[in-house]
This record gives C-alpha cells, structure tokens and sequence, in this order.
C-alpha cells in the first residue's frame, strides 16, 4: 500500500503571547512573551493531534527539522522524514521556505500546520492553493474561518482527506497585531487556502459585531440586566468584546476592548490583564466570577482571542463562577458554544448545557462542545 505524502511544519512560538496578555507573537514580541514567563502550547497541541490519528500506517509524514516537527514525531509509531533545515532561532522565512520544498521537491498531498493567522498567511504565502491543508489552531486571535475547531478535528480532518475527502476553499485573514494590542481589530482578506470539505470540523469565521441601534440598545439591556445582578464583595473579570464592554459603559469605567479587566464592587481595580495579574487577584479576592461572550461566527467563549484565561484559571473560577452574555443576533448563528483552553480536562469541565444572558432578564440555554 503507496502511503500518503503529508507535510507537517509547526510554528514553536504561536500562542505564547496569549496568558501574558501580548495578544499575538508577531515579529519580536515573543521576546517580550518570554520575559513575561509564558511557556510554548503548540507541543500539547500537536501531541493532542498525533495521539488522536487512527491511520497512522497509511501516513508518512515529511516534516520540517527539530521544534517545527520532527521533534513530536519520535517515538509516535509514524514514520516520518526531515525536509530542510531551520535556525535556532526560528522565523515566517523557514515556514515558507519548508513548505515550498515540500510542494516542488516532495510532492506532499496534504500539509499540516500548527500556528495562528500569522502561520497561515505564511502558509498561503509559499503554495497558495497548490494542496489543501490542515490548519491546527494553536495562536492566540485565529479569525481566519481555515482553522480546525481544535487538536482532535484536526486529526479527524486527515483521517477525511486519506479517506478521499472533497476541498473547499476558506479565507486566510490578516489581521492587523499592532492595532489589536491597542484595543482595534483591523482585517482584510488576505487570500484563500484549501482544506477537507468537513464543515463541521471548521471554525467559523470571525463575524464583526453590527452597530446599529437595535444591536447597541441589545447590548445595554443585557449590561443592565448584569449590573443589576451584580453581587457585592465578589470580582468579576470582564472578558473581550464590544458585548462586554457595554457593561463597563454603564458602569461608567473604562475597558480594554480586546483585553480582560477587573471589577470590584463596581469599581475598575484592574485592565488589560495577563494570567499572572489573574491569578494574584484571585489569590487577593474570595470570589472571582468570568463574564465573557462568544466570538461571532465561530461560538468559542474560550481559547480564541482571550487566552489570558489559561486552564489554570479557568479551574479556580468553575464553570459555575462563568456568565455567557451575547447579543440575539450573534446567537441566531450558532447551534453550540465552544472551547478550546489546550487542556482536555478543562474543555471536559466546561462541556454541557449552559445560560447565555441576551437582554435584559432574557436567557437562553445552549450546549457547550468541545
């Protein structure tokens, strides 16, 4: 039996800026990632993936050098050659320069790679739709809709491509990292990638939340309706979005738009924190609570965009300390929400049925997948 030709190339840094607040690991700023004490994700990620591949007899694997794949491919049963050669330092020139060797000199069928919006411009950058590919999520935004939903769709995507899977074109966003750690999201369409026509295994794209007068009076009842409930005594961390940052408005205190702040019997104590300033509060504070709303078009409540809420915290709050808020409108596109914290544990914890407040006392109830 002729095996499967799949490319596999990791970005060892993607992710890393999201617990410490960095919002993205562009450029130089995993330097600053790292003085900041943030640890690699993407070797739980892949792991995830390669221990969740039924088919591995009918794969073998072309992978780039060292931490950008053959690393995770010892001692997993799957054979596998090196393509190219790497730097100590790695950078967006191996990505592209590994991925082109393997399409023209290789002839991979499938390329594999792990990393956030920034890897996947790269990816697009060297081969276009030549082949499809896999895209295992592992940065810290991920709005572009060619995104897997998380590690084991992933594997289930090359499973349905050795099966014989049809393609289907999805959009490559760039997104704009500087403009997003000051609170602006800015992205245009950079190009289109292949992947298997396995729908329910993507993630949506990100859908920008509508402005107009009934969306806004939306978001004010349901800021009203929070206020309302608030509990004396007890923190509550502000996620994400223009949804939560209506209650902020209300409250008459500012917000760090794409960041997590901190309130505290009404009052602001804290903005635009990182894991580390999360878990000093929740060692300060008794009761800690999360409000948080979904990304539009994609469902997640955790894991995109908003990884300051690593697993660690996520298990000191409970899924029973968590609020979901979202506008009707947001809700009427999506059948579940989602998780993706990079920790199997955590996602289990937070599976199952739970309310989302969408005006003012109005509920609905929806199912929380992995």
């Amino acid at each position: 039996m002729k095996k499967k030709k799949i490319g596999l190339i990791i970005n060892p840094i993607a992710g890393m800026g999201g617990s410490v607040g960095l919002k993205g690991t562009d450029g130089d700023i995993f330097k600053k990632a790292l003085k900041l004490g943030a640890k690699p994700i993407t070797p739980d990620r892949i792991n995830i993936l390669l221990s969740n591949l039924k088919n591995k007899e009918k794969i073998i694997f072309l992978t780039a050098p060292g931490k950008m794949g053959a690393d995770f491919l010892k001692d997993k049963g799957i054979e596998y050659q090196i393509i190219g050669e790497i730097g100590n330092i790695t950078s967006a020139e191996d990505t592209k320069r590994v991925a082109n060797q393997m399409i023209e000199k290789e002839e991979v069928k499938l390329l594999v790679f792990c990393g956030g919006d920034g890897t996947a411009r790269d990816i697009y950058d060297a081969i276009g739709l030549h082949v499809p590919v896999v895209a295992l999520p592992s940065g810290v935004k991920m709005f572009s809709s060619v995104f897997s939903l998380n590690p084991r769709a992933a594997a289930q995507m090359i499973e349905a491509f050795i099966k014989g899977s049809k393609t289907i074109e999805k959009e490559v966003l760039d997104i704009n990292e500087d403009s997003f750690r000051k609170g602006k999201l800015e992205s245009r369409l950079y190009g289109y990638l292949k992947v298997p026509e396995v729908q329910s295994l993507l993630q949506g794209g990100k859908q920008s939340s509508k402005m107009g007068k009934t969306a806004e009076e939306n978001k004010r009842d349901i800021a009203r309706h929070i206020i309302e409930k608030m509990e004396d005594n007890v923190l509550y961390l502000l996620g994400p979005g223009t949804t939560v940052k209506a209650i902020s408005d209300v409250l008459g205190i500012s917000k760090a738009l794409l960041g997590i702040d901190a309130v505290y019997n009404k009052h602001l104590v804290a903005t635009d924190i990182n894991e580390r300033g999360i878990l000093e509060l929740l060692d300060t504070y008794k009761t800690a609570k999360i409000i948080i709303s979904p990304i539009g078009g994609q469902g997640f409540i955790f894991g995109r965009g908003n990884k300051q809420f690593t697993p660690e915290v996520l298990k000191k709050i409970g899924k029973e300390n968590i609020q979901v808020v979202s506008t009707e409108e947001k809700m009427k596109g999506l059948i579940c929400l989602r998780v993706d914290t990079g920790n199997e544990e955590v996602d289990e914890m937070l599976r199952g049925y739970t309310k989302v407040i969408i005006g003012y006392n109005e509920e609905l109830i929806i199912e929380i997948e992995c």
